[in-house]
C-alpha cells in the first residue's frame, strides 16, 4: 500500500506543478482577444441594423485601424 500511496503522491505533485506553470497561457490570451473582437465585430453588426451612423463610423475606424497594422519580422 506504501508504494501506490507514494506514486499517486508523486503524480499529484507533478499534476499541480504542471497546472503552475505559464505553458498554455498565451493560447488563453489569444482566445480572450478573439473573443473580444468578436463581440466587437457583433455589436457592430447588430447596431447596423438600425442604420445609425454610430455602426458606420465604428466599423469604417475598425477597418482603418486594421489596415494601419503593420508587420514586422
Amino acid at each position: 500500500m506504501g508504494y501506490a500511496h507514494a506514486t499517486i503522491h508523486h503524480n499529484m505533485l507533478a499534476l499541480r506543478d504542471r497546472a503552475a506553470g505559464e505553458q498554455g497561457q498565451g493560447t488563453v490570451e489569444y482566445i480572450g482577444l478573439l473573443l473580444l473582437i468578436g463581440g466587437l465585430i457583433g455589436a457592430v453588426a447588430a447596431a447596423k441594423v438600425d442604420g445609425g451612423k454610430v455602426a458606420t463610423t465604428i466599423a469604417d475606424r475598425l477597418k482603418q485601424a486594421i489596415s494601419d497594422v503593420k508587420v514586422t519580422r
